[in-house]
């Protein structure tokens, strides 16, 4: 399927003069780490990224039921991030060590290669309507003769969203023998809402009109997780020369990263791990912002087995030039509108520190990220291996276990 792609991060404009290459950042107290993300944004300098406790009662018993409390999770910020000219510092909220490290040193490496160029599909959410008919039709012709009718239907009482160039954009189905069932897609442009509501809402609302048409019974009406059709794309080139160690020659990386590629691409094994640690670094994204990185797990695996064998995220592989080429495309469901993401005032302000991206533009960011950390673990992997800089930074960790013990 042709995809419409953009290059859409949608973002506010920062200074040219401010740069998201901060070498040492690691090792600035907290105060000052905080101050300089402050600064980049133009954000308040009491803002919520540097609130550890800025969820009320009465947000938490909004956000869940049976609310007792929260379980506070690390945010921190991951440097070095280019992504089609503009510098972006990203907020990562997430306890495993070494993930904020491994993102900006993947940054740093793709930095040296002019940065990441995104893209993305237009924001399309499918919803599925399941239909049971009482007996077989020319369902085709009576959809078709419907289509633009249940289409303005779902619109109605969406005004706002389609004055926004969104709304129900698309009807299509199919038949399906096994369990007796027509299942209709309906297609939704939610701009910038990741919008499972919308979706939901339209779905049961058109489910009655369409169970007018002929003589059925309705089963689920619900979005699915598998947008394909909301994708998002970061790809990057990698001089050689940015992997020169004093052990490794530059050629050997870039030949190793690829053999971990290919390794992933013909062994489920290790494709579940190469995934994993792509998703070291879009869920911590998705997670700051606000967003269901449930959603978005579900949907990214999905896509990686709809070839019919799990597949890996990114690829990776050498160009003529000797230098090191990456790629990403996953459906990418994320909004910077409604939900927690306007509620939840940290959400709220690393949606400022990123720029205030449209949502097309926040999964362009996310991707990119996934795409920076996995490169950061090939390259350990093709190296020295994943533990030693893991277990430098763990060394904190257990250091503390081992005072309270």
């Amino acid at each position: 399927m042709k995809q419409d792609w953009s290059q859409n991060l949608g973002r506010n404009p920062i200074s040219p003069k401010t740069s998201s290459r901060l070498p040492g950042f690691y090792q600035l107290p907290i105060s000052e780490r905080l101050n300089i993300a402050n600064t980049f944004s133009d954000i308040s300098a009491t803002s919520d990224l540097g609130n550890c406790g800025n969820l009320s009662p009465e947000l938490i018993d909004v956000f869940i039921e049976n609310a007792v409390g929260t379980m506070a999770l690390p945010l921190g910020i991951a440097t070095n991030f280019q992504i089609n000219g503009q510098d972006i510092l990203i907020p990562m909220a997430v306890e495993e060590t070494s993930v904020l490290a491994a993102a900006s040193h993947g940054a740093k490496l793709v930095r040296a290669g002019g940065g990441f160029r995104t893209a993305s599909t237009a924001p399309v959410m499918t919803g599925q309507i399941q239909l049971f008919p009482k007996e077989r039709q020319d369902f085709t012709s009576i959809l078709l003769k419907h289509k633009q009718e249940i289409l303005s239907w779902a619109n109605q009482g969406m005004e706002r969203l389609v004055s926004r160039g969104g709304g129900a954009i698309g009807l299509n189905w199919r038949f399906c023998e096994d369990i007796n069932s027509l299942i209709i897609y309906l297609d939704v442009d939610t701009r910038d809402a990741m919008g499972a509501n919308i979706v939901n809402t339209m779905c049961e609302k058109i489910s009655t009109l369409i169970a007018g048409l002929f003589p059925c019974d309705i089963g689920l009406r619900i979005l699915t997780n598998l947008n394909d059709k909301r994708l998002a794309k970061a790809e990057c080139v990698i001089p050689a020369s940015a992997f020169e160690t004093k052990k490794f020659a530059g050629e050997e990386i870039v030949k190793g990263i690829e053999n971990a590629y290919l390794f992933a691409r013909h062994d489920v094994y290790r494709a579940t791990t190469h995934n994993k640690g792509v998703m070291n670094g879009i869920d911590p994204v998705v997670i700051a912002t606000g967003n269901d990185w449930r959603a978005v797990e579900a949907g990214a695996h999905a896509w990686c087995c709809r070839k019919g064998v799990y597949q890996p995220m990114t690829k990776w592989y050498q160009n003529n030039d000797g230098d090191l080429v990456g790629s990403i495309e996953l459906p990418m469901a994320v909004g910077t509108v409604g939900g927690v993401t306007k509620l939840h005032p940290t959400a709220q302000a690393a949606i400022k520190l990123l720029g205030n991206p449209s949502a097309s533009g926040l999964a362009e960011i996310i991707v990119a990220t996934g795409l920076a950390q996995n490169l950061s673990a090939l390259r350990a992997l093709a190296s020295e291996g994943i533990q030693k800089g893991h277990m430098g930074l763990h060394q904190r960790n257990l250091e503390l276990i081992r005072k309270g013990t």
